[in-house]
């Protein structure tokens, strides 16, 4: 087989790309010298591709109509079964639509992707298999994932399963929705700055953020490594510890895995929240966009755990503050040097491309004008720093990561487990198809000040359903330290146990 050369033309236009002066009868030296070199890539590219095999036989697979799909939260429904046993045996589990499922579409949410299927599963698609779940299908998600509501998709708005007209939360919005009304009994989701627990809040379920690299990515379209987490959303505490503990672990393939510390989270649910030291963390409450019903609510929450024989005390932790702002450079410039620009895979790692995925997603150039208005934010505003920054504020804010992390790590040196809001607000009304471009990006953006910043870091946090107001779900979230996750489901269990947290209502 033979790569493609580059014409005089198009090597031209790359040499003014990299900002070069060349005269044409010294492009052609160049492209007869190039020759030999380029006669490398005819031998990679008649090299079969090394990547795992497909374990599970497909079968069917559909787009529902809207009548079987109230939420608008499938993508695309199959029935994959896994092994005939295990630990997951009966459970039925849907599948965040940026996570590879050989042989099933995926489109991220997004136009541009609109007719890609993947040749590979997904690490964590072929532990759940393993584990003997059965998946279901893929559930929307936001455009390329770039949003916090559920209003980006090319397929248009995921309705919150409590109230129609209101937001399920992004971007795992589908996954959400599909937990909540009962369509599965477990789904996968991604978070990079929120983006697991910012709809398990708004539509009342419970969706965990492990720790940085503790469940491999491998085979999930990526945003920024450094910020890339996956992840389960349950109905209940144990089958979310259950899905954790089939999807924990390194696979050799996912540089984000610098070694995992694997615990028994099923055991940990039985344990109970006695002795536990929990941090009402002072600066998670009150921001610019919090409602007074949901501080209230997280509050009478924080107080069940002292019934649980957990000391429960106020503390402060001022950077976290400075959380969100350390996160935006880290997340606009990222997602555009790696996501775009990079084809999603971008470069300087060791593990498994999915090129299949890169060969396609590189056609985003050609509908450039049809991605999401959120995305389009980003990337202007990632470019231009790109271009005219020259990378120093992404290069600045990891630097600050490694400063609020300690921060952090310090306030966990007094209590086991950090609590507050997980979000500042109730799920909100869907934006109108005509919204302006403030309200779509303020619809997107608005809710991420106290999760955006544990994806910096790394931390694991927990978003817990702990009450109602006005026919609405507030969610808790907890935080431990890295590789703490049993912590927090000890703690989690416990509130949970202690009765539905529906009935726990709170009026503005």
């Amino acid at each position: 087989m033979t790569a493609r050369r580059p014409t005089h033309a198009e090597l031209k236009e790359v040499v003014a790309e990299l900002s070069m002066t060349m005269a044409d009868d010294r492009i052609q030296d160049f492209l007869d010298v190039m020759q030999g070199t380029l006669d490398a890539y005819d031998a990679v590219d008649a090299m079969p591709d090394n990547l795992p095999p497909v374990k599970y036989p497909r079968g069917e697979f559909s787009h529902p109509p809207a009548e079987d799909n109230p939420y608008n939260a499938w993508y695309v429904r199959t029935e994959i079964r896994g092994a005939a046993g295990g630990p997951l045996s009966g459970r039925t589990v849907a599948l965040k639509d940026n996570v590879c499922l050989a042989g099933v579409p995926m489109m991220n949410g997004a136009s541009t992707l609109r007719g890609y299927t993947p040749d590979v599963d997904a690490t964590i698609a072929t532990r759940l298999l393993d584990a003997g779940a059965t998946i279901l299908g893929k559930a929307h998600c936001e455009y390329f994932c770039l949003s916090g509501g559920s209003h980006t998709s090319a397929h248009g708005q995921v309705q919150n399963p409590h109230r129609p007209g209101y937001s399920a939360g992004g971007s795992s919005s589908g996954s959400a929705a599909l937990v909540a009304g009962g369509e599965v009994d477990m789904a996968i989701g991604g978070d990079q700055g929120g983006s697991i627990r910012i709809p398990s809040s708004y539509s009342g379920c419970y969706g965990l953020k492990p720790t940085h690299g503790l469940v491999p990515y491998t085979g999930v379209m990526p945003i920024e490594t450094t910020i890339d987490h996956t992840g389960p959303m349950t109905r209940n505490v144990r089958d979310n510890a259950a899905m954790l503990q089939a999807i924990a672990g390194p696979d050799g393939l996912d540089p984000r895995q610098y070694d995992p510390q694997v615990d028994d989270y099923v055991a940990a649910v039985g344990r109970g929240a006695e002795g536990l030291r929990i941090g009402v963390v002072t600066e998670g409450f009150g921001h610019a966009s919090s409602e007074p019903d949901v501080d209230a609510s997280v509050r009478a929450a924080s107080e069940v755990f002292k019934g649980l024989g957990a000391s429960v005390e106020e503390v402060s932790v001022p950077a976290h503050l400075d959380g969100p702002a350390i996160w935006t450079p880290i997340a606009v410039e990222g997602l555009t040097n790696q996501m775009m620009l990079g084809n999603g895979m971008g470069t300087g790692w060791k593990g498994m491309y999915t090129t299949s995925l890169l060969d396609y997603h590189a056609g985003w150039r050609r509908g450039a004008d049809d991605l999401s208005d959120t995305l389009k934010i980003c990337m202007l505003i990632g470019q231009y720093h790109l271009r005219h920054s020259g990378g120093h504020y992404y290069a600045k804010a990891q630097n600050l990561a490694r400063r609020l992390q300690a921060d952090y790590d310090r306030a966990f040196e007094s209590c086991d487990l950090l609590l507050m809001p997980t979000l500042p607000m109730k799920a909100t009304p869907l934006p109108p198809d005509d919204a302006p471009l403030a309200l779509y990006c303020q619809r997107a953006f608005e809710m991420l000040p106290n999760t955006s910043p544990f994806d910096v870091t790394g931390h694991p946090a927990m978003s817990i359903p702990c009450g109602m107001s006005d026919g609405l779900p507030v969610g808790m979230m907890l935080v431990a330290g890295k590789w703490r996750e049993a912590t927090i489901y000890r703690a989690a269990a416990a509130f949970e146990g202690v009765g539905d947290w529906r009935e726990r209502q709170e009026e503005r």
